[in-house]
């Protein structure tokens, strides 16, 4: 099992959560589909609960903060100064929305746009690393930043977190991955089909041991499938909308028989 005690290196996706108005039903939704258990973080920190695989911290899921607010996920990038990387972004182009501020002994945050209008957030981590585990079923496996305008959104984070970029064979020319110190960290591109209007997005991809099961286990749950699981050459997947209108993908490697 891939597991990590120490703090991830700056600009790497750390962090994943969801903001939701009714916590208890999005963990019910999601512990059948991904495979996740939960520990609720207590009233201090609005019962924000720590979605776990085999008792190590995968992604997160709470309260929203005002009525209205959309439920989306939002994919963190570590930072080794929250406030020297808000500087960054606004210096190129991008917008922060909120923070940073401390989460009390757990780090310091702030949540932002992209040039290309698309959220995420940045995590220092203090007490809590943020992903505790990675790249097996129950976890994230993969993010991608799907823009309008990639090449906007290319020369941003290449300013703010130093990323390089390589071409993917069999993806839509303008996708590539990015890298973070030489290493692949996750994709970018276009908006790959997503409906006129839709603005920029990041996507999580989460791994679990059978894709077909957890799409099934998402429709039981009252979620909305988005493209049916399909064998790709990056894996079989297939992309579900969750019973609040956030979206992400379910990922199987595919081996050989």
């Amino acid at each position: 099992m891939p597991t990590r005690e120490t703090q991830w290196p700056a600009g790497t996706p750390c962090w994943v959560d969801l903001a939701v108005p009714d916590v208890k039903a999005a963990t019910e939704f999601y512990g059948p589909v991904v495979g996740w258990s939960f520990f609720d973080s207590g009233e201090d920190f609005g019962h924000f609960n720590i979605a776990q695989t085999n008792g190590k911290a995968a992604a997160g899921i709470g309260p929203v903060l005002q009525e209205g607010q959309p439920s989306v996920w939002t994919v963190y990038l570590a930072s080794d100064d929250a406030d020297a990387t808000a500087k960054l972004i606004t210096d190129n182009g991008g917008t922060v929305l909120a923070g940073p501020i401390d989460i009390a002994g757990n780090g310091r945050m702030l949540v932002a746009l992209d040039a290309a209008g698309a959220a995420f957030g940045v995590w220092q981590a203090v007490g809590q690393i943020g992903i505790e585990v990675y790249n097996e079923p129950g976890s994230l496996v993969w993010e991608d930043a799907r823009l309008p305008d990639p090449a906007a959104g290319k020369r941003f984070y290449s300013a703010v977190f130093g990323y390089g970029y390589q071409p993917v064979e069999g993806a839509p020319g303008d996708y590539e991955t990015f890298t973070v110190n030489g290493e692949v960290a996750g994709g970018m591109g276009g908006m790959m089909g997503a409906p006129e209007g839709t603005p920029g997005h990041w996507v999580p991809y989460f791994g679990v041991a059978d894709v077909d099961a957890a799409v099934a286990a998402a429709e039981r749950g009252g979620g909305t499938v988005l493209m049916r699981p399909e064998n790709t050459p990056f894996g079989r997947m297939g992309v579900i909308a969750d019973p609040f209108g956030a979206v992400f993908s379910v990922h199987r490697e595919v081996t050989e028989e």
